[in-house]
């Protein structure tokens, strides 16, 4: 299981980079982020090295902070293997609330964060289908 923060910004020019600017001055590295925005606000969900401390330093300046459990699966870049994941995912009844990927892993393969209602379920159906997972100590 990894761990993901989920930051709330207003959507106005440099509302990202004050966040980014919390995570560098509190040394915490992004490994993997993503966006979702409405017209007021947007949802940051980052992968980085210290979640905890990113949550700390995110809330002392006044963003609304949540961390929050996601699956991280190794892929190889093959055509056709993000489908054949989610195949297996489908056809062991679980559903996928959003996904976005991270390919900056030096020498290793790319890994598609997803979020699910079920994560035991989902763990074990992938795991049995022989789908590697990623822990957050090998991010």
């Amino acid at each position: 299981m990894i761990r993901q923060i989920s930051v709330f910004v207003e959507n106005q020019p440099g509302s990202m980079m004050r966040v980014t600017s919390v995570l560098t001055e509190a040394r915490v590295n992004i490994r993997a982020i993503s966006t979702f925005d409405t017209p007021e606000f947007s949802i940051m969900r980052l992968i980085v090295d210290e979640p905890e401390r990113a949550k700390a330093g995110l809330t002392e300046k006044g963003f609304v902070t949540r961390v929050s459990d996601v699956i991280g699966v190794e892929l190889k870049d093959e055509k056709g293997n993000l489908n054949q994941m989610l195949k297996i995912l489908a056809d062991g009844q679980i559903n996928v609330n959003y996904i976005y990927s991270f390919v900056i892993r030096e020498g290793k393969a790319p890994v598609m964060i997803f979020h699910t209602d079920d994560f035991e379920k989902a763990e074990q159906v992938l795991e049995s289908a022989d789908v590697k997972l990623v822990e957050e100590a090998d991010i």
